[in-house]
């Protein structure tokens, strides 16, 4: 790799990195399929017959196949690579009929990849960045649907439901963290509603979301105010922030104002903060607050410690059921989640 990815990667390259070089083109090409009459599409088009030429393809190629990256952007580049497959499949232009001819042997080979690794991935990733597998599975299936590919769109399918169809009660409230620029939540929703007929869809649904409640989720934000996100930051504050400036308030926007806080240890309590008129508030407790309920921490009321649930035979260790033990009890808590979770011993 010591050498400029001009000529390492010449199709894709002068981005930070290189799948974002790629779903930069995939941009392109969607740009100036559906909009060929306004102003960027010349330029668009001229940047698309400069990358996808069948040199530059084949140096692709022969680095993907190189020692050591057999896991090279797997499976967020990979994904948006075939989404470019497929965005110029769907496009209905001589041009873009011999760019998708020049891209085809990294497009087969993209496929292959992702072929040999679903077999050897026991467990989904459920990370909110770019090795999750819930958002990659979806742009790789639109693919496989679309370039007619029935094996690979038989193996993600039969994945998909491998790793998520067993899942219930998935925590949207945790979400964003702090880096995540996708939800694993929501991208696993979005994934399933390709694989499940619209009825058992339905149901699954309902079950891994039992309130039924859709929280409006923002960008995290640093304790110095800007907004972060993947692209960049944009400096202005959101008006409804799933977390604020001081990391204090997990909120969801709704109708009407969320009292004050108490103070925290000799804080001072922040302030009300206005809602929407529509919808419905769920309101948060302090970081501290929560924090007390993890395990190795002690109640106040009774000095108690608090400590996680040992898994069940034949149960999920967030569902286990409650057991009854000499000095054992539920706890109390507001929250289904937290009782679920935890119980004070």
């Amino acid at each position: 790799d010591v050498a400029p990815p001009r000529e390492l990667t010449p199709a894709f390259f002068g981005c930070y990195d290189w799948h974002s070089s790629v779903h930069g083109h995939w941009l392109l090409a969607r740009l100036a399929r559906v909009r060929p009459d306004e102003g960027f599409a010349p330029a668009a088009r001229a940047a698309l017959e400069r990358s996808l030429s069948a040199a530059n393809i084949e140096a692709e190629v022969v680095y993907l196949a190189g020692d050591g990256r057999v896991s090279f952007e797997r499976p967020y580049g990979l994904a948006w690579l075939l989404q470019v497959a497929a965005e110029l499949r769907e496009w209905d232009d001589a041009a873009a009929r011999g760019w998708s001819r020049n891209l085809e042997p990294l497009e087969s080979a993209a496929a292959e990849r992702i072929r040999d690794w679903l077999p050897k991935l026991a467990y989904p990733i459920r990370a909110g960045e770019h090795s999750q597998s819930a958002f990659a599975f979806g742009l790789i299936l639109d693919w496989a649907r679309i370039a007619g590919d029935t094996e690979t769109e038989g193996l993600l399918s039969e994945t998909a439901l491998r790793l998520y169809a067993g899942d219930h009660d998935c925590p949207l409230r945790y979400e964003p963290s702090g880096q995540d620029f996708l939800s694993p939540c929501l991208a696993e929703a979005d994934l399933m509603r390709r694989v499940l007929r619209p009825a058992e869809y339905a149901d699954w649904l309902e079950t891994r979301n039992p309130a039924g409640r859709p929280l409006r989720l923002a960008g995290a934000r640093d304790r110095d105010g800007p907004v972060r996100s993947e692209a960049g930051a944009s400096g202005r504050p959101e008006p409804e922030s799933s977390l604020d400036a001081g990391g204090d308030t997990l909120r969801a926007a709704g109708r009407g104002s969320s009292p004050p806080l108490p103070p925290v240890r000799g804080r001072p309590a922040p302030a009300a903060r206005p809602g929407r008129r529509d919808g419905r508030v769920l309101r948060g407790r302090s970081l501290a607050r929560q924090l007390r309920h993890l395990p190795g921490h002690r109640a106040r009321s009774s000095g108690a410690v608090i400590r996680p649930c040992p898994p069940v035979s034949g149960h999920s260790i967030f569902q286990a059921p409650p057991r009854e033990e000499a000095g054992c009890s539920e706890r109390p808590h507001r929250s289904a989640t937290w009782r679920r979770h935890y119980r004070r011993c």
